[in-house]
């Protein structure tokens, strides 16, 4: 019975077949790359600084691309700057209305679906800052920063987000204490 069962002659039982391999692997291991041209790896590449708004109130809306869009933004950031209980006298509600105008016309030339309005405040001053969402190269924005400038902001500038897509355009408007 013994050797129906398989036992050797230690008394032993032995498998009939031999144990199972797993099988192998279906892509074989990728070796590590090559570093490429030490002359190219050398040169020290900076990290891009992004547009961060932080440990501030802050507010930001998606608009579409619509000829009523520039008023619109115009009444968000004013509205929002008196929730948050910013007294403006008339003559600078609108020159913040003409700065958020300018600003958001400019963004809604580069061609994009829609733009986003971001508003933030701190030490009595208002950061207005517009992203265009469109890839691509911009046009120059010379004129617009002269225009803007002209409004009496402290500061204003513009850039291009290559891995976002789009430009970005800000004012820094001082409230007044």
């Amino acid at each position: 019975m013994a050797a129906l069962l398989g036992a050797d002659a230690e008394g032993g039982y032995r498998p009939d077949y031999p144990p199972k391999t797993p099988p192998p692997p279906k892509r074989p291991v990728e070796p590590p790359r090559p570093e490429g041209n030490t002359a190219v790896s050398a040169v020290a590449v900076r990290p891009r600084l992004a547009a961060r708004i932080a440990n501030r109130r802050a507010a930001n809306w998606t608009l579409e691309n619509a000829p009523w869009t520039p008023r619109k933004t115009a009444r968000h950031v004013v509205g929002k700057l008196a929730e948050w209980g910013y007294r403006l006298e008339t003559g600078k509600e609108a020159g913040i209305t003409e700065v958020t105008v300018l600003l958001a016309r400019a963004a809604l030339t580069d061609g994009g679906r829609r733009i986003s309005l971001h508003l933030a405040d701190q030490d009595h001053q208002a950061l207005i800052l517009l992203l265009s969402h469109q890839s691509g190269r911009a046009p120059e924005d010379e004129d617009l920063l002269r225009e803007v400038t002209g409004r009496g902001v402290v500061s204003c500038g513009t850039d291009t987000d290559q891995e976002d897509g789009g430009r970005r355009r800000w004012a820094l408007i001082d409230l007044g204490g």
